[in-house]
């Protein structure tokens, strides 16, 4: 691994620098001395609150050091005088898009900076065409951004800060809304620009697959850069990312464990096909056999609905020029009790379809059943709907506004009219739950940390006790043991309460991981819905869905193509495990 300060080649110098938001904080960095050369790709990592965005605002000159320097193509960012000229070279993607965009239409949006950059008119207008074209949104370009979904505006704030051709472009976590095609086509921009253009780049992620291609991985904890080294240097070091709350890609893990075991694999091995030569090797060199096909599970019965859709549409701004089919006869049964995977390109229809859940919008066309009633044959009495569908959304901490944690987890169940006794109760069982602790409860929750603010959030939901739990991204931007602990907290209540749960998600991972059948979503239309090993044998389509399958499948599928399994319904790493272990009569 690397470090130090080599200034010969650098576009970015930090020296000494340390920093606290307000005189009587605590340092979120401290004493970080970084070189960053330029035309280099380099990825940062770090669990929630590590420092790594604070780290991306200072780079950019978006805040300003507390001790130390940052020289940015040998401009200070503590000199005001030139802070217009470096914000010209190192642009910067916000995780969240709607704190980027400023204009009411998509080109208008893109075109922003380098008008303000007094780029002529022709030139702007190739730029926001290109711009638009390289993040596949030219047909949106007449759009209003605010009806495009989370994923879309993603898209056309990252264009946004192409059109002004910076040198450098600082991705804090920009990927996070992205479907996984979405994703590769943003990385694949990333490596286009650093490779053909000289862009020097550098992302914040918690996807660990978009690591692998970097020229360099920093790894940030408690404000200091703890490792600092190629993909495969870092990736080597599984123990030690676990213990700061990272992950490492699924082929790396399986690899890692099995050396547990007594094998004798190289560490942080990241590609699938590199993972399949390997253990091809490994096969033939100790006499390995293509263990028997396991007997399908039988069928499941299916339990009675939860909720169905019965030929369903909804239709955007039906009556403008702006008018955009989203749903459109949609026919589903949400089995009770079970867990929903929901997928599908950006702007497939996922999120309104959450919002017609719980009765936040109302179809355009046919009918939500809750138990086999219309929820909307009574609009006067739409409440004890939405006490009984919770909606989680993409940003849940945004829901937050009392005094106290406590007092935000009882708002709903204060609005049922139950006893104070119940309430209470209500209130610390979702707690924990959540993974709130006495003392969070009696914090403020604007005092709480980005992944504390979205658990006081769920627990607000989970505290009505809905028989429909409704999750529209919920741990989008969260480290892996963020995400882990939210998920499985709520695992637990769906489990104690026999409730229904629909996940949308980007993550193929999480989605195998957690989900009993998954819907996909395709322009509007049901595409595939089925159990887990349905949908996911079916690799061409998915494609087709703009959609990928986790980075186990992909190995096993690579496996049996090499002929030492015909197992291919592998979705998580230990079940990979025990079948590779199989193949060497473990």
């Amino acid at each position: 691994m690397r470090g130090g300060t080599d200034t010969d080649m650098s576009f970015i110098n930090v020296s000494n620098l340390s920093f606290r938001y307000r005189p009587d904080n605590p340092l979120v960095l401290q004493d970080i001395n970084l070189s960053v050369e330029k035309g280099s790709y380099t990825v940062i990592l770090g669990h929630n609150g590590s420092g790594k965005s604070t780290l991306a605002r200072l780079l950019c000159g978006l805040l300003s050091p507390t001790e130390g320097d940052i020289i940015v193509d040998g401009l200070n960012t503590k000199d005001e005088d030139t802070l217009f000229d470096l914000r010209k070279k190192c642009g910067m993607l916000f995780q969240n898009p709607d704190n980027q965009l400023v204009a009411g239409i998509v080109e208008e949006d893109v075109a922003f900076a380098p008008e303000n950059l007094g780029v002529p008119r022709e030139e702007i207008r190739r730029r926001v065409d290109d711009c638009l074209k390289t993040m596949g949104m030219e047909e949106y370009a007449r759009h209003a951004t605010a009806k495009l979904s989370g994923g879309q505006k993603q898209r056309v704030a990252i264009a946004g800060v192409l059109a002004m051709e910076p040198d450098c472009i600082i991705f804090d976590e920009a990927t996070s809304m992205l479907d996984p095609s979405g994703r590769e086509e943003l990385i694949s921009a990333m490596r286009r620009l650093n490779r053909e253009r000289g862009l020097t780049i550098l992302a914040i992620t918690h996807y660990m697959n978009e690591t692998i291609d970097a020229d360099r991985v920093l790894v940030v904890n408690r404000g200091s850069i703890v490792m600092d080294g190629t993909p495969r240097e870092i990736f080597s070091e599984v123990e030690s990312l676990q213990k700061i709350s990272l992950s490492v890609p699924q082929v790396t893990e399986l690899l890692y464990l099995l050396n547990r075991d007594g094998f004798r694999f190289p560490g942080g091995v990241l590609h699938v096909s590199e993972a399949a030569g390997l253990i091809e090797d490994e096969f033939k060199k100790r006499g390995g056999r293509k263990p028997p096909l396991s007997p399908p599970a039988p069928p499941a019965g299916e339990a009675e609905p939860a909720m169905e859709l019965v030929d369903v549409s909804f239709v955007y701004g039906e009556k403008t020029e702006f008018r955009k089919t989203a749903l459109d006869h949609i026919n589903l049964r949400f089995p009770k009790g079970e867990v929903i995977g929901i997928i599908g390109h950006t702007g497939s229809g996922k999120s309104t379809l959450a919002s017609l859940l719980n009765g936040l919008r109302k179809p355009t066309g046919g009918k939500v059943l809750l138990n086999g009633a219309d929820i909307w044959s009574d609009p006067k009495h739409m409440r004890p709907i939405r006490q009984k569908v919770g909606l989680v959304f993409q940003y849940p901490e945004y829901q937050l506004f009392e005094e106290t944690v406590e007092k935000d987890i009882a708002f709903g169940p204060s609005g049922m009219g139950l006893p104070q006794e119940e309430i209470a109760m209500r209130v610390r069982e979702a707690a924990g739950f959540c993974g709130l602790s006495e003392q969070d409860l009696a914090r403020s929750p604007f005092e709480l940390s980005g992944g504390q603010k979205r658990r006081a959030a769920i627990a607000g939901i989970i505290a009505m006790q809905p028989e429909v739990v409704v999750l529209d991204e919920p741990a989008a931007g969260l480290d892996p043991q963020g995400r882990n602990a939210i998920l499985g907290g709520l695992l637990e209540y769906r489990k104690q309460n026999h409730a229904t749960m629909l996940l949308i998600s980007h993550s193929m991972e999480e989605i195998a991981k957690y989900a009993d059948r998954i819907l996909v979503l395709k322009n509007g239309s049901v595409f595939l819905y089925g159990t887990v090993g349905e949908v996911f044998s079916r690799a061409e389509e998915l494609a087709e869905a703009s959609l990928d399958l986790p980075q186990i499948t992909k190995l096993f599928l690579e496996l049996k193509n090499r002929g030492l399994t015909d197992e291919t319904d592998v979705y998580t790493v230990p079940y990979g495990k025990a079948k590779v272990e199989g193949m060497f009569h473990v």
